[in-house]
């Protein structure tokens, strides 16, 4: 971040109860840096995944003093470009209705960089940039798993664009594979499927989905935990975002894309 072209006006680190050395590290950054700010939150006790991310943020984002016209959330575990923002910015000032965007996501994989599957219409969960404006008329993000899943498609209900953009220039490196920071990547598929059910999907696209996702890793498996946790989480009875008509909006929009008729719209 301190190597971007175009810095941000204000950075906010939460340390989220870490037991390392990250507060050291974060403290050293704020001491050298007038822009940084830290943030940090007493220690749960637990690993709260989704949810707690979003509480992160949400604490992060209430330290932030003045004026400003985007907001963004960053993971810790990424690598991104000099030239991120000042490239992204220009994406921004081109569609005045695009709220949301990002890069590519890529995770290093001996050799080689392995793209990480994600549709045009979202935006990559580990680094989104907002428009502030529009950030505030979807009301945030949810403290829930699939909170980057509803948060764009709440963006496209008010109607505006989301994007993720392939350009070299916003290749965003994920330094472990998505969905394993909890446990492993098992419990991830089993809780992405969970996410399904209680964002309001329906069962079709999620069965395609984890068919799809049958040819990531975990193999064959991983897509399987996706149908069988959200399967799980209908016998149970699990809850399901209120939003009554957020969910039929996702649905109309989840049948266009089984019957190959994807838009952003």
């Amino acid at each position: 971040m301190v190597a971007q072209s175009v810095q941000p006006w204000q950075w906010v680190l939460v340390d989220d109860g870490s037991t390392d050395g990250t507060r050291r590290i974060l403290d050293q950054a704020a001491a050298q840096h007038s822009w940084i700010r830290v943030v940090a939150k007493e220690d749960r006790g637990f690993r709260k995944v989704g949810g707690g991310v979003i509480e992160a943020f949400d604490q992060g984002l209430a330290a932030v003093s003045g004026d400003y016209d985007f907001v963004a959330k960053v993971d810790a575990d990424l690598e991104f470009t000099p030239d991120y923002f000042a490239t992204i910015l220009t994406y921004f000032e081109a569609d005045p209705k695009l709220a949301a965007a990002s890069g590519k996501v890529f995770r290093p994989e001996g050799e080689r960089m392995v793209e990480e599957f994600m549709i045009d219409e979202m935006v990559a969960g580990q680094f989104k940039l907002y428009r502030r404006e529009a950030f505030e008329r979807i009301g945030g993000f949810v403290r829930e798993v699939m909170w980057d899943g509803i948060d764009f498609h709440r963006a496209r209900m008010e109607g505006y664009r989301t994007r993720s953009i392939r350009d070299d220039r916003l290749n965003i490196r994920h330094l472990r594979l998505m969905g394993s920071s909890d446990a492993n990547v098992y419990r991830g598929r089993l809780r992405w499927g969970r996410g399904q059910w209680f964002m309001g999907s329906t069962f079709p696209y999620v069965l395609a989905s984890g068919a799809f996702r049958m040819r990531e890793k975990p193999y064959v498996v991983g897509g399987a935990l996706i149908v069988g946790g959200f399967l799980l989480a209908a016998i149970q009875g699990a809850p399901r975002y209120p939003d009554l008509e957020f969910r039929r909006h996702l649905r109309r929009w989840q049948w266009r894309r089984l019957l190959g008729r994807g838009d952003n719209s």
